[in-house]
């Protein structure tokens, strides 16, 4: 483990020690508005030391897992209105804060107006991907209240499955790291299938209107 990693996980036991599972929620209020703390860190070290330390009925991942997809939701909110309201200036602005690259919103970019706003819900699960797919849907102007819907759902199924890796690791939670890392393209795999699904779908539902 190198200084910052240790360092960051230091403040998050501090942190989980203190305010426990509002902790969580408020972190990633804050990695889904700025993308600096990875969201396998935040939700593994909560899965191990919030869930598995304190023996905590397993089932319990669907209510915390809730909870930690309003605080994401919130937190992807505000990049959102930042780049819908602000533009590409607040934009990169908002890059030259938080060391965001370029090169990365500019994939982000390319992402969403390949696929649409589907890749908003899809991109809620894949490392990379679920933090910076905010800027292009806010500077689309993509419809808010179906902004908030996929990434609520989204972040709903990737919160519940990292806290449960995280427990089930328990001090090995930092090989989600490592497990992520190799299945990130299957995921983004199935991911391009299902858009294509919609994406062909739609166009079938629009050739029938004619």
């Amino acid at each position: 483990m190198d200084q910052l990693e240790h360092i960051i996980i230091s403040n998050l036991q501090s942190i989980y020690d203190t305010m426990g599972w509002l902790g969580v929620t408020g972190l990633l209020v804050f990695e889904n508005s700025t993308g600096i703390i990875p969201s396998e860190i935040i939700l593994g070290l909560a899965g191990w030391m919030l869930l598995a330390a304190h023996d905590t009925p397993f089932h319990n991942i669907f209510f915390w897992g809730a909870m930690a997809a309003i605080g994401s939701t919130i937190g992807a909110s505000i990049t959102y209105w930042a780049a819908n309201l602000g533009g590409r200036p607040i934009v990169d602005r908002m890059a030259k804060w938080f060391r965001i690259s370029s090169q990365h919103i500019e994939q982000a970019e390319e992402k969403f107006q390949k696929w649409g706003s589907g890749i908003v819900f899809f991109g809620r699960m894949i490392p990379g991907v679920r933090t910076l797919i905010n800027i292009p849907a806010g500077l689309a102007r993509m419809n808010f209240p179906r902004f908030l819907a996929y990434t609520i759902i989204g972040t709903y199924i990737w919160c519940p499955f990292l806290f449960g890796v995280g427990c089930l690791l328990g001090l090995e939670w930092r090989l989600l790291s490592v497990f992520l890392n190799h299945f990130s393209p299957w995921l983004l795999g199935v991911g391009v299938l299902v858009l294509i699904f919609i994406f062909t779908y739609h166009k079938y539902l629009e050739g029938r209107d004619i």
